[in-house]
């Protein structure tokens, strides 16, 4: 049985990795293109002979982006709607539990868990316990929440473990106990739940709730990453970039943004382009990285919508296109993701291809 694709993970808000702010470097005469939702219009035949002299080479980051990612000061998790795994049982009843939730037959759900409860089973107790949480075919009621995922916890179900990790960082269900909620986590993480070990390697980064060990979260991040956690590989790249708790090692650093970008992550999406553009710790492979970028726009990301902007107006890795590129500059600039330099070059288009970038924006953006 499948996992649900989202997880617990989610409702820590300490820091999930974000993508440093990247910066082209072209040479400072020469407008940037910005990225479309759009496809691609083709080069005009004469694309040739309007195509700047020079273009950029490489993406860089900005020299104060930070290296890894870092927990905030002070988490208020809240839950998501699906946060447990399919149950490690060939019990059929479980499965019938388990359906239930996936197809969103939550008062169904309720009462089978209720049943199978009864006989002591943990997962069926973990499952009203994220019913509860939740407000699923019943009300929420955080305090009952607790009492399951104790329950469960106690009879060693490890997604019980952390889901009353995060309700006792959060103070939901009983009074803020980081303390208790540190156990939780660490001993979820040794029965291998890798949302656990992923979060309280944040916090021994963070260094407020525990004391910082840098090398110690890199040994967590890599146990989440190896059990497939896209977070947590996205993390540990950046680590082995920039040498956090480990030897530096690019080529690691660039496997690992793979891993998590065929995963969707949004934020390796953009490091592994970076990374194909410049051919860093891995063969250079323009087109490939501008395609990592135009999909990351389209996700969301305003550092990919700025970058796609500058490779697109260069022509560089993709064909020359001024208006979807400066679309996509005027899109990240919603954002304060815009750059200065393509505001001056965009105030010299012509004034219908200026109107075009911005009709191509509002369109985008849903504000037309």
């Amino acid at each position: 049985m499948k996992l649900p694709r989202i997880t617990l993970l989610a409702a820590l808000v300490l820091a999930t990795p974000a993508a440093a702010q990247l910066q082209l470097t072209p040479p400072a005469t020469i407008p940037s293109p910005a990225p479309d939702k759009q496809k691609p219009k083709e080069a005009p035949k004469d694309a040739a002979k309007d195509k700047p002299k020079a273009a950029p080479h490489t993406i860089t980051k900005k020299k104060e982006a930070a290296p890894a990612p870092k927990p905030s000061a002070s988490p208020s998790p809240t839950l998501p709607a699906t946060v447990i795994p399919a149950p490690a049982t060939d019990n059929s009843n479980v499965d019938l539990v388990f359906g239930a939730y996936q197809r969103g037959q939550y008062k169904t759900a309720f009462d089978l868990a209720s049943a199978r409860a009864k006989t002591g089973d943990a997962k069926a107790m973990t499952m009203l316990g994220e019913l509860y949480s939740n407000a699923m075919g019943i009300r929420r009621d955080y305090a009952k929440a607790v009492e399951w995922y104790k329950r469960a916890s106690d009879a060693g179900d490890r997604e019980a473990m952390f889901a009353l990790a995060m309700l006792r960082m959060a103070g939901r269900g009983g009074p803020v106990d980081k303390g208790e909620a540190v156990k939780l986590m660490a001993s979820a993480a040794k029965l291998g739940e890798p949302k656990a070990a992923y979060n309280l390697a944040l916090l021994y980064l963070d260094g407020q709730t525990l004391p910082q060990d840098v090398k110690r979260s890199a040994e967590l991040l890599r146990q989440a990453a190896d059990a497939g956690l896209p977070e947590a590989q996205y993390a540990l790249a950046t680590f082995y970039k920039e040498g956090t708790g480990v030897p530096k090692d690019p080529e690691r650093s660039v496997r690992l943004l793979q891993a998590a970008s065929l995963a969707d992550n949004v934020d390796a999406e953009v490091e592994y382009a970076i990374a194909l553009f410049n051919g860093t710790g891995t063969p250079q492979n323009k087109p490939a990285a501008v395609a990592l970028l135009r999909k990351a726009a389209r996700q969301g990301s305003a550092i990919a919508q700025s970058r796609l902007a500058w490779v697109m107006i260069y022509g560089d890795g993709t064909p020359v296109d001024k208006i979807e590129g400066f679309k996509w500059h005027l899109v990240a600039r919603t954002a304060g993701k815009g750059e200065p330099e393509l505001d001056k070059q965009f105030s010299q288009l012509p004034p219908e291809d200026q109107a075009k970038a911005e009709a191509a924006a509002k369109k985008w953006l849903g504000t037309k």
